[in-house]
C-alpha cells in the first residue's frame, strides 16, 4: 500500500516536473521580443484606448509606431504634448500637429426647424433615421437630437441641447467616435481655433429650406461672392467651406442673410 503511495507521487511529481521544465523551454525558445521602444511609446500615450487613431487602443498604436506603420503624431487625444514625446523616443521630428475638434454642421434646434409629426419611439439616431420622412423633422438633413454621438464619445464632450448636438471644443479630444456615430454625416473635424464654419447640411433649393428652418443656407452664393480666397464653393445649393483656403476673415459671415455662418 505504501509503494502504492510512493510510486503516485513519484509520477505526479516527475510529470509536473517535466511540464515545469518543458514549459520554461518554450517560454525562452518562442518568447515574443517587444521593442523597448513600443513600451516607451505606450507609457507615454494617454492610455484612453479610444480607437480615434485607427488602431485597436493604445497598444495597437504604439506597435504600429515602431513598424513605421503609423506616424508619431497619430494620438488625436494626446496632441503635440504626446507627439513630441513620442517623437524624443523614436528620434524623429514630431512635424506639426493642429488641434482639431469636432464640429456639427447644423444649427436646427427645436425652436428654428419645423415639425412633420411627434415621435414616441426609441431615442437612437439609425431608428428615427429610418421613420417616415427620415424623422418628426421637417430638415431631412439636420441633427436629429436623439444622441447617438453623445453615446459614443468617451469624453462627454458633446451633448444634445435643445434638440441638437452641441461641442464642447475644451472637453474634445478629437477622437472621432461622434463622426463615425452620426449617421447623417453631420460631424466633421476641424481646426480648434478656427472661427468661421458652416451649420448647415441641407441641399435642397431656398425654398425648401426657408420651409424647413429659419437658419439654414439657401444657396444665395452672398457667401462665394464675397470670399476674395476662393475659400466657398457650391455643392449643389449648399455652401461649403474650404477651410484650407479659408483665412477666417469674416467676410463671408457679415454677409449671409440667414446667419449660417458661425462666428466664433
Amino acid at each position: 500500500m505504501l509503494s502504492g503511495i510512493l510510486i503516485a507521487t513519484l509520477v505526479v511529481g516527475g510529470t509536473g516536473l517535466f511540464i515545469g521544465v518543458f514549459l520554461g523551454i518554450a517560454g525562452k525558445k518562442f518568447a515574443v521580443v517587444v521593442d523597448e521602444r513600443e513600451e516607451a511609446i505606450l507609457d507615454v500615450l494617454p492610455g484612453n484606448n479610444c480607437g480615434g487613431c485607427g488602431y485597436a487602443g493604445c497598444s495597437g498604436l504604439a506597435s504600429a509606431i515602431v513598424k513605421g506603420d503609423a506616424p508619431v503624431n497619430a494620438c488625436p487625444v494626446g496632441g503635440a504634448r504626446v507627439a513630441k514625446q513620442v517623437a524624443d523616443i523614436m528620434g524623429e521630428d514630431a512635424g506639426e500637429s493642429k488641434h482639431m475638434v469636432a464640429f456639427v454642421h447644423c444649427a436646427g434646434s427645436k425652436d428654428v426647424t419645423n415639425r412633420e409629426y411627434e415621435y414616441y419611439g426609441l431615442h437612437d439616431c439609425m431608428i428615427v433615421n429610418m421613420m417616415q420622412n427620415s424623422g418628426p423633422k421637417t430638415c431631412n438633413y439636420g441633427c436629429l437630437g436623439d444622441g447617438n454621438c453623445v453615446s459614443a464619445c468617451p469624453f462627454d464632450a458633446i451633448h444634445v441641447e435643445n434638440g441638437v448636438a452641441i461641442v464642447d471644443k475644451d472637453a474634445c479630444k478629437a477622437c472621432s467616435k461622434c463622426v463615425a456615430a452620426c449617421p447623417r454625416h453631420l460631424i466633421s473635424l476641424v481646426p480648434y481655433d478656427h472661427k468661421h464654419l458652416i451649420r448647415c447640411n441641407n441641399e435642397e433649393k431656398g425654398k425648401e429650406v426657408q420651409a424647413a428652418c429659419k437658419v439654414g443656407c439657401i444657396g444665395c452664393k452672398m457667401c462665394q461672392r464675397q470670399c476674395k480666397f476662393d475659400a466657398i464653393s457650391m455643392q449643389g445649393n449648399l455652401a461649403v467651406m474650404d477651410l484650407e483656403k479659408c483665412t477666417d476673415c469674416g467676410a463671408c459671415a457679415l454677409k449671409c442673410p440667414r446667419k449660417v455662418i458661425l462666428q466664433g
